[in-house]
């Protein structure tokens, strides 16, 4: 059974571009009213047991691990396309220099070779989500980039490097998409959310396998999986579970959520949850 003084390390779908100020925009059968809601529930749990956040957003790539150590940082506006207000706001929470030096020890001492970052703001695959979970942005915030190449070993070693953070109040937040095919969403092809729904399934009963050793072997061997490259022609958002997973050390993962959006199956893990 997971520890129950330990938090979560977790995988959510961050959505996309602004969509937290323009779910009318996307219409009713959108699928956003259902992240939103798990997204307020995820921060009404953790608000107050956890003392930081470690973010790891699926839009921050370097060649090596690269801690964000910025006491203050600012807004990313890394999308394109939307109404001027959405390049106006802002999630204020603070960063944590003193986070950021621990997930830069817990990596050297797992034989990573680090990089040091101060300037970066949050991207929308960290504010975003975090604006709907964590409103009152009062959470200190530490962010750790994914690796270029995306190899999926790399990152869950990363993870594994990272779990003691789950004992000294740091809840992990690894942020990206279940499913991230351009080309599919909003498509109307049943055939695409029907891929989407054979590889969310595949998804699901992975992280959920009670062996450690079975579970990260079928994770690293992700494009065996039925639809993988349909819905991942590129990883990067799907590498995140991969660090969030290997957090998650022994204990296994489970769906936390399960909705349809913009026309796929999307899913969202826990990893030890109590």
């Amino acid at each position: 059974m997971p520890d129950s003084g330990k938090l979560p390390s977790v995988y959510i779908p961050h959505g996309g571009g602004p969509w937290n100020v323009m779910e009318d925009d996307f219409g009713p059968d959108s699928g956003y009213a259902g992240l939103r809601r798990y997204l307020e529930a995820l921060g009404q749990a953790y608000r107050t047991r956890a003392k930081a956040l470690l973010v790891v957003s699926a839009h921050w790539e370097e060649p090596r691990p690269t801690v964000h150590f910025g006491a203050k940082p600012g807004m990313l506006y890394d999308y394109g396309g939307f109404p001027d207000f959405t390049y106006s706001l802002t999630w204020p929470s603070p960063g944590s220099p003193e986070l950021a030096a621990r997930v830069a020890e817990l990596l050297g001492q797992a034989g990573f070779a680090t990089a040091r970052e101060e300037k970066r703001g949050y991207d929308h695959g960290t504010f975003v989500p975090m604006m709907v979970a964590f409103p009152e942005a009062s959470l200190p915030v530490a962010q750790l980039s994914l690796v270029s190449g995306l190899d999926p070993e790399t990152h869950f070693r990363m993870g594994q490097a990272l779990e003691p953070l789950r004992s000294e109040g740091v809840l992990i937040v690894c942020s990206g998409m279940s499913y991230h095919n351009m080309r599919g969403f909003m498509s109307g092809d049943p055939r695409v959310e029907e891929t989407s729904r054979v590889f969310d399934a595949w998804l699901s009963r992975t992280v959920a396998l009670a062996d450690p050793e079975a579970r990260h072997k079928a994770l690293v061997d992700w494009k065996k999986a039925p639809g993988a490259l349909e819905c991942h022609p590129r990883s990067e958002h799907l590498v995140p579970l991969f660090v969030a997973a290997g957090a998650g050390g022994s204990d296994p993962g489970r769906q936390d959520y399960s909705g349809r959006l913009l026309g796929v199956a999307v899913s969202s893990h826990v990893f030890g949850a109590a």
